[in-house]
């Protein structure tokens, strides 16, 4: 058993609990049955684990985390902006992750500030998502961004557009080595950043070699894509990196008795025993309490009721797709009629006779923890 062989932490513990009694019986569940009588099709439907990093848990907290996101959205354009912390840091951020990965989130927020004061003289939206893989499970922390294609004025009275690029990026780049250097240095000063050492040399030492095997300024690694067409797109992408996990299960093909194969890239695949296949995916886990998803500027919650009411005054219905008016009097949209409004398939219909519906007949495990998976 992995667990009795390798040293874990307690979420990492956590985890491989929670996968294996996710969406079985273990955790009780629900029953639902065709109601046509002459079908008799019936299917158990297992509560999910919730944990935030198993693959099977992330559909509906997806969807939902959309949803309330869509009411903040700004009705222009964003850019795609990725930040990635260069891999001489990563040994430092797998010994203390929520430190390194908090100053790489704060180097991120102060480098887009900065530079919307600078260059535009406004307050940018910004919502950030930290990933801490590659497709193959390689440990590459990095901060996908999506960012206004202009802002607010800093006194509030105009909405400045840009639409052609964001900064240059060999700007992007100094600001964002000097923030995150600036940050990690605070830490240190603060004795909560410490790194390893042998006795041979003094933990000063330590750090002034690490500073200078760092990439010159204009190797760092500052991705810009060119701004979503509408609002609407950049949804799209929030729903496909706001829960995303270091693998899904549909990217695994096949568990042998000794190596897993699952999908990189298109048509590429990888194949690694069983003890380096949980090793990468265990190394993805993040520290309890820890906030991946984060929002700065106008985005960010201390500006629901300002700053971003009044950017949504000036811009108006913008870009923003019409869509009719919620009534009140309507009951909570269940998580059947989530799912079917996602996919666009009724996950109620009866698989077997195509007519019948299903309906809930017994009640497994009382538990708060949500509602169980969809039907196939």
């Amino acid at each position: 058993m992995y667990e009795a062989t390798h040293a874990l932490s307690s979420e990492q513990r956590r985890l491989l609990r929670d996968v294996q009694v996710c969406r079985t019986a273990a955790l009780g569940g629900h029953l639902y049955a065709c109601d046509q009588h002459d079908c008799g099709f019936e299917l158990p439907l297992y509560n999910s684990c919730l944990n935030r990093h198993c693959p099977n848990c992330q559909a509906l907290a997806q969807a939902k985390w959309i949803q309330a996101r869509t009411e903040r959205l700004l009705p222009i354009g964003h850019y795609h902006v990725v930040f990635t912390l260069p891999g001489q840091l990563r040994p430092l951020a797998r010994r203390q992750p929520k430190l390194v990965f908090g100053a790489l989130f704060s180097a991120v927020r102060e480098t887009l500030t900065l530079l919307a004061r600078e260059a535009l003289g406004v307050r940018l939206g910004v919502t950030a998502v930290l990933h801490t893989w590659t497709r193959e499970l390689l440990f590459h922390p990095h901060v996908h961004c999506v960012v206004t294609a202009g802002g607010l004025s800093l006194d509030g009275e105009r909405w400045i557009d840009r639409p052609g690029y964001l900064f240059p990026v060999a700007r992007m780049k100094a600001v964002f080595r000097s923030r995150l250097l600036a940050v990690l240095q605070r830490e240190r000063a603060a004795s909560r950043l410490t790194l390893p050492t042998d006795g041979a040399q003094p933990d000063g030492a330590g750090w002034t070699k690490l500073l200078c095997s760092l990439p010159p300024k204009k190797k760092w690694v500052v991705y810009i894509e060119a701004p979503f067409k509408r609002s609407t797109h950049v949804l799209s992408y929030l729903g496909r990196y706001t829960h995303r996990i270091a693998i899904s299960n549909q990217r695994l093909i096949s568990i042998g008795e000794h190596d897993v194969t699952f999908r990189t890239r298109e048509d590429d695949t990888r194949t690694l025993p069983h003890d380096v296949f949980i090793g990468r995916f265990l190394q993805h886990v993040l520290p309890r309490g820890f906030h991946k998803i984060r929002h700065f500027g106008l985005y960010a919650p201390s500006g629901v009721r300002g700053p971003l009411r009044r950017a949504q005054e000036l811009l108006g219905d913008g870009d923003r797709d019409v869509v009719d008016e919620p009534n009140d009097d309507e009951l909570p949209e269940t998580w059947a009629e989530m799912l079917a409004r996602i996919t666009g398939d009724d996950p109620l219909v009866c698989p077997r006779c195509q007519i019948g519906r299903l309906r809930e007949v017994l009640i497994g495990e009382p538990r708060s923890r949500g509602p169980p998976g969809s039907p196939p």
